[in-house]
């Protein structure tokens, strides 16, 4: 009885702790009510990663993933300065342009997007910081941001790393963008004291565009329930830091990673000559990369996202088995739409039911 009348009172507490500008939306609400695994996305790759109209179309099979698995996927953004968790396809179109009042969103840019009223792609940090506010716990991705090449002298580090070491959510990517310096960033991520963790047998981190690096990870996990276990572990220990659970991209995309990784390099030098710097370089790098290797990125590229998906939404299912074991109701914060007014009552079972 003591769980439920806990639980009764997360409900509760959480129907008043959004904000105005914050929206669920119906699909992402009723799977939270009714126990349903959901799985948050990014808006970066739609807005700043992937060429139109092929991200439109990636997004479309990502979600499709998910939903086939029994799951729900909430890909989250801002537009008109609204937060959105599940956008929709008229909502996802939107931002699919590539239009200049677009903003790339990370922490730091949260308040200003949402006050200015305007669009925004969420990069992971900014992800992960309203997919812990909709109270969901597992983010698939292309990859992360990291400690830039030549960050010794530019100081150039991504936030996404420090928003995994103080927002609890489950990262699933293929490791840190190939563009980036895999061995500090991983040094990084160590001082800050975010669990690293491969998907697969070996400790072997992956370079995004290809399977291996010349890099191990502390440890790994060998399938969706392992790595929902080390989740969960996580959670209960009371870390508020993050999991980053690193999958490498798949072998049928070896060639395409290879052509990739050879030109990367190139568009390296091109960014430092045009002086390029910032949240510019990664969106500058990986365009032109996807140039350079005529076509051969955006494919490996689309690959490890659908890929990614897959893994992410079995974690997501298998950590929602751990959290709900008696089947009947997840155990995480249930939310409801803010657009909606929720009341809370018990059954005569003494559950808490949520009526909208």
């Amino acid at each position: 009885m003591q769980k439920y009348i806990r639980a009764a009172n997360n409900i509760c507490r959480s129907f008043t702790s959004f904000p105005k500008f914050f929206r669920i939306s119906e699909e992402v609400s009723e799977s939270f009510l009714n126990g349903k695994p959901v799985i948050a996305m990014e808006s970066t790759l739609i807005t700043h990663g992937l060429p139109y109209p092929e991200n439109i179309k990636t997004v479309n099979e990502m979600e499709k993933i998910v939903r086939s698995s029994n799951a729900t996927p909430a890909t989250i953004g801002i537009i008109g300065g609204k937060v959105i968790i599940g956008m929709n396809s008229t909502e996802i179109s939107s931002i699919a342009s590539k239009s200049k009042n677009t903003v790339k969103v990370s922490r730091r840019d949260l308040p200003y997007v949402i006050s200015q009223s305007v669009n925004g792609g969420t990069t992971v940090a900014a992800t992960m910081i309203l997919a812990k506010m909709a109270g969901i716990s597992v983010f698939a991705t292309g990859g992360i941001g990291g400690v830039h090449r030549g960050a010794e002298t530019s100081m150039d580090i991504s936030a996404d790393l420090h928003e995994l070491s103080r927002t609890p959510i489950a990262v699933v990517s293929a490791g840190v963008k190939s563009i980036l310096d895999i061995g500090r960033t991983l040094e990084y991520l160590e001082t800050l004291g975010v669990c690293v963790a491969t998907f697969g047998p070996t400790k072997d981190f992956p370079a995004f565009f290809t399977p291996k690096s010349n890099f191990q990870a502390p440890c790994n996990v060998e399938s969706a329930k392992e790595a929902a276990s080390l989740i969960e572990t996580n959670s209960q220990l009371g870390l508020e830091n993050g999991v980053l659970i690193a999958v490498p991209i798949p072998e049928e995309f070896r060639e395409q990673g290879l052509k990739t990784e050879a030109v990367i390099e190139d568009a390296l030098k091109e960014a430092r000559d045009k002086n390029i710097v910032g949240r510019d370089v990664t969106p500058f790098v990986l365009s032109r990369v996807q140039e350079l290797s005529k076509g051969a990125a955006l494919e490996a590229n689309i690959g490890l996202l659908l890929n990614n998906t897959r893994v992410g939404t079995q974690i997501a299912i298998e950590l929602n088995k751990l959290r709900s074991p008696e089947g009947t109701s997840s155990s995480r914060v249930m939310r409801s739409p803010v657009t909606h007014e929720a009341k809370n009552v018990f059954s005569p079972s003494g559950r808490p039911i949520v009526k909208l």
